[in-house]
């Protein structure tokens, strides 16, 4: 799953969202741009709810990446 930032989301609104996963046993991967940082979570996200993510302050956009099916 992939989190996009707001380009005005603060420090406070990262910090936030980054407590929100670890406290749920999610690791992360922070990318910061010049203009986004986007928040990579490895794990399980199926029981992550998208709308209840895009509503927290400073996220932009989630994006689920679904597993691939296997042959």
């Amino acid at each position: 799953m992939l989190i996009i930032m707001k380009k005005s989301a603060d420090d406070e609104a990262l910090d936030h969202i980054k407590e929100f996963l670890i406290t749920r046993n999610f690791d992360i991967h922070q990318s910061t741009g010049v203009n986004r940082t986007i928040i990579g979570v490895i794990g399980d996200t199926e029981s992550l709810d998208l709308l209840e993510l895009e509503s927290i302050k400073g996220v932009l956009q989630v994006i689920r990446i679904m597993k691939e099916e296997e042959p």
